[in-house]
């Protein structure tokens, strides 16, 4: 699991670790089998907590919720799962909730976003929003994205846009394209928390 949050104590009753604890349990526990044969899971998730805890968590909201979202896709990454739509986790404050108890409410929702519902998450943070405009990878300085690693091509892939997704396109580079850390061929559709790798260079897909 991550670290980062989940490390540092709000000024609440609840741990950070706990929460993230219950949302890999929650993915465990609600798995389903979709019609191709996947593993899927809840992809929103809410926690219900008390006034007193959401007040504890407020200097550290932002970052809790990022972290939490990162956990998710940390463990489908790590047991297979996939997920309908993009992952959202919000904390809830419930006034019939006792400091240091908590519930949680997860549900499998499909993205009903359209294109421009994705970013590009580079290695420094930086997000790159996608839209229906192809962004061309590569060593070019004209590329949309440039990458100086002599085991980048030129031109080495591409993001497109198909409908309401959006897909990454090998160009035939000469020492290929990782999507998930598995080398690929052509075309690929991407879902929220994929890892695409060009080189030494490894960028996150987010749907939103």
């Amino acid at each position: 699991m991550v670290e980062g949050v989940f490390s540092r104590s709000g000024k609440g009753s609840i741990r950070p670790i706990e929460l993230g604890r219950r949302l890999v349990r929650e993915m465990d526990d609600h798995r389903s089998v979709d019609v191709k044969g996947r593993r899927i899971v809840p992809n929103q998730f809410e926690f219900h907590i008390s006034p007193h805890d959401h007040i504890g968590f407020a200097d550290i909201e932002e970052a809790l919720v990022t972290e939490l979202g990162e956990a998710a896709r940390e463990h489908a990454r790590e047991e297979g799962y996939h997920f309908m739509g993009p992952v959202s986790v919000s904390l809830l404050v419930d006034e019939a909730s006792k400091p240091g108890r908590f519930t949680i409410a997860s549900a499998m929702r499909e993205t009903g976003g359209g294109v421009g519902a994705g970013r590009l998450v580079m290695p420094s943070g930086e997000r790159i929003p996608l839209t229906s405009q192809i962004i061309t990878i590569g060593r070019l300085a004209d590329s949309g994205i440039q990458i100086n690693d002599a085991n980048v091509s030129r031109r080495h892939a591409e993001f497109r846009a198909h409908g309401t997704s959006f897909a990454i396109v090998d160009l035939g580079s000469t020492n290929g394209t990782k999507l998930n850390g598995i080398r690929i061929e052509g075309e690929h559709g991407l879902s929220d928390g994929d890892i695409i790798s060009f080189g030494g260079t490894h960028i996150r897909f987010e749907a939103s």
